[in-house]
């Protein structure tokens, strides 16, 4: 992982751009014996508050609750900010799988109900109600191939969902993800703007945010949202 330095911005990249995700992808590539490595930064406590339910197109409400803990790891929330919970990845991820995703839907089906099945034999609980921890030891379990009930392999089905968490934290929030600008402020990117002053761009990352989607542009062009998405999300 990338060390903090005296050069980094306020709100360092949240945790260097996604510190998270290169530990994991280090993990998989070094063909996983760091067994006591986490997938993101640790809390004292699980996320277990009660908390509004939007409709799924896709997903089933256990199938959600496995991964927003999932992505939850992937980009936590800390103390410099909200993370992929707060942004809505799992929202993103349920839209893409109703339209330009569907074919990866069985495998978030089969890939979520055997992290859960083994979350509950191994601790007597569903995964969304383990500690961080737990729930870090479980991914690198699942990553290093222990764990049954992959299409192909685990460390596919992590990389798959990290990669869709990744988007539906920082694409353009018309995708359902990226909630309240999140992820963009955690970038500290200001926005989609046709046009900028040389003032505006010499003010670089301390730019005030836009806080609007491209699509709130009449230059761009909306598309169905619910049943069509560009290639990133862009």
């Amino acid at each position: 992982m990338a060390e903090k330095n005296n050069q980094s911005p306020a709100n360092p990249s949240r945790r260097n751009l996604l510190k998270s995700a290169s530990l994991v992808g280090a993990a998989v590539a070094s063909g996983g014996a760091a067994t006591q490595a986490v997938v993101g930064q640790n809390r004292a406590t699980p996320v277990s508050q009660p908390r509004s339910r939007e409709a799924l197109e896709v997903l089933t409400a256990a199938e959600a609750e496995t991964l927003e803990a999932i992505t939850d790891r992937i980009i936590p929330s800390d103390e410099n900010g909200p993370g992929a919970r707060e942004a809505r990845a799992v929202h993103y991820i349920d839209r893409s799988l109703a339209s330009d995703n569907a074919a990866s839907r069985d495998n978030y089906g089969s890939g979520l109900a055997a992290i859960d099945d083994y979350a509950r034999r191994l601790h007597g609980h569903p995964f969304h109600r383990l500690s961080p921890e737990l729930q870090d030891n479980i991914l690198l379990t699942v990553i290093e191939g222990q764990v049954p009930g992959f299409n192909p392999s685990g460390s596919g089905f992590f990389n798959m969902v990290r990669n869709h968490t990744i988007e539906g934290t920082f694409s353009d929030p018309y995708y359902g993800g990226n909630q309240d600008f999140i992820g963009w402020d955690m970038l500290r990117y200001p926005g989609v703007r046709i046009g900028v002053s040389a003032s505006e761009v010499a003010q670089g990352g301390d730019l005030a945010p836009a806080h609007q989607s491209a699509y709130d542009i009449p230059t761009f062009t909306k598309v169905i949202a619910s049943t069509g998405r560009g290639g990133n999300g862009n």
